[in-house]
């Protein structure tokens, strides 16, 4: 075989191409390029890496080959001179980002969410595979991240900081798959890009003294799946996906609580939710309803779940334009702070939240079962107040909403 010329290496298909006197250049199927010198010593083949072609160009190469040769015919011990991140190109077949990217997306999505699962891959997709997807996951740097997040760091600021997260779970999987040959800080990639100014931003909330006049409005209108969904969940404090996927076999009416598996929470830990009397009475025409003892609670049809944009309608068709369905938690948060003795963490318990700090967790065992069914019957008292009109309405049932399920 004729010697290899620059032009040659620039155009190598993948496979292994001889430059002579067993100095090789290797080309994985992905277009990586890397120099191994295979010599016989010792009475065995040995094959040295020489390092990546985007380091070592091949006259580098050659002059390596040739000493590494020499010292051989010497009888020394042959030592390669490239730099650990060359030695482990040269034997370690690197992926590209996105295929890099494709791969931890399959080893970690089981643990996830349908709505985490569609965003992870689609927003790099989006973003980034065009424009690094096809580098060798092992050439990422800060450098290159900050120019692939720089056009979208402010026009999609919380996008983007989960972009970055999840660029480094790639990297980190990466290393552990050892083609990346260290661990990955992107830091600095944050120190590079212009400050974003809505970091810190909060669900608007309806203020909580506004509540219990919205919640004498949800009674008073029409009943309706999606009003009574919002309703049930200004009581819990719950989140809305939370709430829109509560099936029968989780809620024990008997005894008022209302079991959430680890699956369905944002923490992946189970959380029980103690009941009020109201939320029980709002509960009660439903069960009634049931199209089957497995159903979700607030289903048309017992199947299909609300969507997220239907609790929001519902909120919006009341004349509220500026709060959030979520907001509701900051409501219930606010008003537990004001006025109420009941120390944070109950109220923290109550939205399941978890302790930042792992050793504080650790030593934290208590649920604050017991109070926060106190508080949370507080908080039912303290949305209907005195106001006999209201109270008539709850302790009715809303027997009339069952002819209107749909909503």
């Amino acid at each position: 075989m004729p010697a290899l010329s620059s032009l040659r290496v620039s155009k190598a298909k993948p496979g292994v191409h001889s430059d002579g006197k067993g100095l090789l250049l290797r080309v994985t199927p992905l277009g990586s390029k890397s120099w191994v010198l295979r010599v016989q010593h010792d009475g065995r083949r040995r094959d040295f890496g020489l390092g990546s072609f985007d380091w070592v160009s091949l006259a580098d190469a050659r002059a390596e080959a040739a000493r590494l040769r020499a010292e051989i015919k010497r009888g020394s011990e042959p030592i390669t001179r490239c730099t650990k991140r060359e030695q482990y190109a040269a034997r370690v077949v690197v992926p590209s980002f996105e295929v890099a990217a494709r791969q931890c997306y399959a080893a970690l999505e089981s643990g996830w969410d349908d709505k985490r699962k569609k965003n992870w891959l689609t927003s790099l997709e989006n973003h980034i595979f065009p424009r690094i997807g096809k580098k060798p996951v092992d050439m990422i740097d800060s450098a290159l991240v900050r120019d692939a997040l720089a056009p979208i760091w402010l026009k999609i600021p919380d996008t983007s900081r989960r972009i970055l997260q999840r660029i480094t779970s790639v990297l980190d999987y990466a290393h552990i798959q050892k083609w990346r040959p260290e661990e990955t800080s992107l830091r600095t990639v944050v120190k590079g890009l212009p400050r974003q100014t809505d970091r810190g931003s909060h669900f608007e909330a309806l203020d909580y003294a506004a509540v219990p006049a919205f919640v004498r409005r949800l009674i008073e209108e029409p009943a309706t799946v999606s009003r009574d969904a919002l309703r049930f969940l200004i009581y819990t404090a719950a989140r809305s996906n939370e709430v829109r996927g509560a099936t029968w076999p989780e809620i024990d009416l008997e005894n008022g609580i209302w079991s959430v598996p680890p699956e369905r929470m944002k923490a992946r830990i189970a959380h029980q939710v103690p009941l009020s009397p109201e939320a029980v009475v709002l509960l009660r025409p439903y069960w009634a309803a049931r199209r089957s003892d497995e159903a979700l609670v607030f289903s048309a049809k017992g199947t299909k779940p609300l969507s997220d944009m239907t609790l929001t309608k519902a909120l919006r068709t009341m004349g509220i334009a500026d709060a959030t369905v979520h907001g509701f938690r900051s409501s219930f948060t606010d008003w537990s702070s004001e006025r109420t003795n009941y120390p944070k963490e109950v109220a923290d318990k109550a939205l399941a939240h978890q302790v930042p700090d792992q050793v504080e967790a650790a030593y934290r065992r208590t649920v604050f079962f017991d109070k926060r069914r106190k508080l949370m019957t507080l908080w039912a008292n303290y949305l209907h107040g005195a106001d006999a009109k209201t109270k008539s309405a709850v302790k009715r049932g809303r027997t009339d909403m069952i002819e209107n399920l749909p909503g």
